[in-house]
């Protein structure tokens, strides 16, 4: 910002009167300029003015006069800027109602005793809560502080002397209260330290002056309204014990912040904007000259507060980097987390700091606690000249385009974009849930829908059913204004219309009771029409969407659903995350499964947009697999108590389709525990590390469960340990194993833990798979094993299994597993872990096998895996086609097959 161009004197009316009091009194304003005031600069002029005979009272006011004049002067050089301004009056604010706090409590207990909570038998202390900007560190130079008084017990007072007098903790605290606010706001001939507002407490000016942490409790759990979240996201404790401060936020915090993300507090404070602004024009219809309020008026800071704090009532619950005080901090966290641009964010803190310093020039005047630019021509050149400006219009035109930027900020976020979208198809759709089926039947036929009469029977039962009949009528009329935003873009689909409703109704009536879900769909009309979109595109999608709904999220923006996917970010996000709830293992096995949820939900947009191949698909599960059993691994290493080391000597090894990174959504994991460690605790605590690990993957908690876990492929099976040492291992693959699990090997590699581990285990795959075999006995091990698995898995319909059937799936899977176990000897490079594709076109390039023959097939199992891929997101659990559908492919692999068992 330019600097003013005029000097402290010459700018502020205020500054002048009072350093021209006093002869004195401008060289300390010149000797306290020098550098920034801080708590040291506090104490030294209190004991100064109290060891001249001043009282407490009469030097605070004294500092607080300094401290202004200082900070004017500081700020108009060019000195200072806003985050040193407001900072030193929030430190002052601080520091004074500290100091009178405790002057007063000595006085106080020396009359009536020290107060004592009745269930503890402690000494009760009372905390301050700075609210508002004081509360978030941003304190104007000429404003009013918002406190709330709490204390945490009742009792009483405990008198040790005949003169003192006990009284209840409530009383005694309502007169340290009302003490305090009389020290801090009395005017006297020093004038005052601040003015202090306790509209903010419970009740407001009804309630009492002091609340008990149960009555605080009470009042927000009972009674507490949708803007004093707003208020309390700013509440600092200013005075109190810690564990007292940490109590109180333990019940503050959920009434804040809810545990789910909470997009019905846009609508609540829209509702609070508007009332504000409807007061403020109302205010300056009776004084116009009062217009240009920079607070409270459009484009105002007020607005800009309210950009910063929705995300934080949205957000906060599950995001606590998003529970700062401070509007700036909070501002520059959404650029971080990429919920706001970085230049909307740049744009913000600009106009922001803008119309701060504004809103200090329009105080440093008279020491007036004014938001609203001067009625004269003169004041407001002074102003304009203090902002740098020479003439008043460019001041004028400077901050007409700040509060453009805001106000359009601010209209991005809370119009009503519910009725933004009401105009398209509405006229022919306004139906609610007092219709009769012949008025639905009438509206769905002019929408387009096939089957009329099964739609519109099918949308009056959810309209009559028990659930949705017992709503709150707020969200009745939510849901009412949904459904009649979706039947027109329903309607407009080329196919499935019945279909995807009936999806839209089941996952509407699932998420019915939570208001906030209702709420985000209604503010953002995009999101309903791509969940639309995305159900009428995959009934499993649908299905996952009713289970997790707190993916909706994910659908607000493109950049972060369409981006790809940053394996290395993600990995170190998940442990930030992990690193937020130490110890707490409720919350870190939530945390696991939200982030697995919400990446696997951008996976499956892309996937349905057709932006991602079946083999990118998988890759990019399994890597995401991977990431997830590594952190789960580690976190599961800090619960066990007597740990011997802090990076556990263990491994995971993946096998089958993670094993082969061909992992789909609802794969399970195929896994087998190793370690490597000669501590004698080791194998038990190994197991312990194994059984919890497993614990974590497969429970329901209230985030759903992250993986199932097959653990079959140890050695020795059902009946081995959960867990082998490497050494084990070692000797039953090369001893022991059965062909079955050499077969299995051929699809098996290091997912996660040691990679010493790791290492070892991949030298040894190689030793294992590259043995020589007897190739009729081989021949005849694998024929016998793919005959019991065609047992286990009858298809008695008409359909081809493109799994199970012959000329399927596992055939082909069968015919690389035997090359790779019959010729890898001779050849090393079929080894190597890279999928029964590009080991089909291997085995060809060698000579192995028909290098045509070998190419059709592979490319039959890229069919195989795209039919099974879209027949199981249509939700089917056996991925069956008509047997004419994959002939040509099915046929490849029969042949190649009968090729290479003939000949060995």
């Amino acid at each position: 910002m330019t600097h003013s161009l005029l000097n402290s004197a010459a700018a502020s009316r205020y500054f002048s009167r009072w350093t021209n009091s006093d002869p004195k009194r401008a060289g300390l304003v010149k000797q306290s300029a020098v550098q920034p005031l801080d708590r040291d600069f506090f104490v030294r002029a209190i004991q100064t003015e109290t060891a001249g005979g001043a009282t407490l009272n009469a030097a605070m006011r004294r500092l607080r006069n300094l401290v202004i004049c200082t900070l004017i002067e500081r700020d108009l050089s060019g000195l200072a800027d806003l985050a040193e301004v407001v900072r030193t009056m929030s430190d002052f604010a601080d520091f004074a109602v500290q100091e009178h706090l405790r002057a007063l409590m000595l006085d106080l207990t020396a009359v009536h005793g020290q107060p004592i909570g009745e269930e503890s038998g402690d000494v009760q202390e009372m905390i301050v809560l700075g609210m508002g900007k004081l509360g978030g560190g941003e304190l104007n130079v000429s404003s009013d502080i918002d406190l709330i008084f709490v204390y945490p017990e009742d009792g009483d007072t405990r008198a040790g002397l005949p003169e003192q007098r006990s009284l209840s903790n409530h009383e005694f605290f309502t007169r340290l209260g009302k003490k305090l606010i009389a020290a801090l706001a009395e005017i006297t001939e020093d004038g005052f330290t601040f003015r202090v507002d306790m509209a903010l407490r419970p009740n407001g000016g009804s309630g009492t002056l002091v609340a008990s942490f149960n009555m605080v409790e009470e009042y927000l759990i009972r009674q507490g309204r949708e803007w004093e979240r707003y208020a309390w996201t700013k509440a600092r404790a200013l005075t109190g014990k810690e564990h007292d401060i940490a109590a109180l936020e333990s019940i503050s915090r959920p009434f804040i912040y809810r545990r789910y993300l909470d997009y019905g507090s846009i609508d609540a404070l829209r509702s609070m904007h508007g009332q504000i602004r409807a007061e403020v024009k109302r205010q300056e219809a009776l004084h116009p000259e009062r217009s240009n309020n920079v607070k409270l008026g459009r484009g105002g800071i007020r607005e800009v507060e309210f950009v910063s704090q929705v995300f934080q009532l949205i957000r906060g619950g599950r995001e606590t980097d998003l529970r700062d005080r401070s509007t700036r901090t909070t501002l520059r966290t959404l650029a971080e987390k990429n919920l706001l641009t970085p230049e909307v964010v740049e744009q913000l803190l600009s106009a922001y700091t803008f119309l701060r310093n504004l809103e200090h020039r329009l105080q440093y005047l008279d020491d007036a606690q004014t938001h609203t630019l001067p009625v004269s021509d003169s004041d407001r050149l002074l102003v304009a000249n203090m902002m740098g400006y020479r003439e008043t219009a460019a001041l004028l035109a400077a901050l007409e385009e700040h509060r453009r930027i805001v106000a359009l900020q601010f209209d991005t976020i809370f119009n009503d974009k519910q009725a933004d979208e009401d105009s398209d198809g509405k006229e022919l759709c306004e139906l609610n849930e007092h219709d009769n089926l012949e008025s639905i039947t009438s509206v769905l036929h002019a929408l387009g829908f096939e089957e009329v009469a099964t739609a519109s029977q099918r949308l009056l039962l959810t309209w009559q059913s028990p659930r949705l009949q017992s709503l709150p009528e707020a969200s009745r009329v939510r849901l009412t204004a949904l459904i009649n935003a979706a039947l027109p873009i329903i309607g407009r689909m080329p196919q499935g219309r019945l279909a995807t409703l009936g999806r839209l109704l089941d996952f509407l009536e699932a998420i019915a009771r939570r208001a906030a879900y209702l709420a985000l769909l209604t503010e953002y009309p995009h999101a309903l029409t791509r969940l639309i979109r995305m159900i009428a595109a995959s009934d499993w999608a649908a299905k996952y969407l009713t289970q997790h709904p707190i993916l909706l999220d994910e659908l607000l923006d493109d950049r972060t659903l369409k981006a790809p996917a940053d394996w290395p970010a993600f990995a170190l996000d998940c442990q930030r995350q992990l690193d937020t709830a130490p110890g707490d293992t409720e919350r870190q096995m939530d945390i696991l499964r939200e982030m697995h949820h919400a990446q696997l939900f951008r996976l499956l947009a892309q996937d349905l947009e057709g932006d991602l191949s079946v083999e990118r698909l998988a890759d990019y599960l399994s890597a995401l697999a991977d990431i997830l059993v590594a952190a789960t691994v580690q976190a599961v290493w800090q619960t066990i108590a007597n740990r011997h080391r802090e990076i556990p000597q263990f491994a995971v090894i993946a096998y089958g389709k993670l094993g082969g990174k061909e992992l789909g959504y609802v794969s399970d994991l195929d896994v087998v525990f190793l370690y490597e460690d000669d501590d004698q605790e080791a194998p038990g605590l190994y197991a312990k590390l194994a059984q919890r690990f497993i614990t974590w993957m497969t429970a329901l908690t209230p985030a759903g469960n992250l993986f199932d876990i097959d653990i079959a492929l140890r050695p020795d099976g059902a009946s081995g340990l959960l867990v082998s040492s490497f050494a084990t291992f070692e000797k039953y693959q090369l001893n022991s194993a059965w062909l079955w699990e050499h077969q299995a090997l051929t699809r098996a590699r290091f997912c996660a833990g040691d990679s010493a581990i790791g290492v070892r285990f991949e030298a040894l795959r190689e030793k294992v798979l590259r043995q020589q075999r007897d190739p009729h006995k081989l021949k005849d091990e694998v024929l016998t094993m793919r005959k019991k698995m065609q047992e286990a898995h009858p298809n008695r319909s008409m359909l081809f299994d493109l799994k199970h059937d012959a000329g399927g799936m596992i055939d082909i899977e069968f015919i690389v597993q035997f090359l790779v176990l019959r010729y890898a000897p001779e050849y090393e490079q079929l080894t190597a872990d890279i999928g029964n594709i590009a080991l089909l076109k291997l085995c060809g390039e060698l000579g192995l096998i028909d290098a045509e023959l070998a190419a059709d097939v592979a490319n039959a199992y890229r069919v195989f895996r795209k039919l099974q891929h879209q027949i199981r997101l249509q939700g089917e659990e056996r991925a069956r086609t008509e047997v004419e559908r994959v002939s040509k492919e099915a046929g490849s692999v029969r042949r190649l097959w009968a090729k290479t068992f003939a000949i060995v």
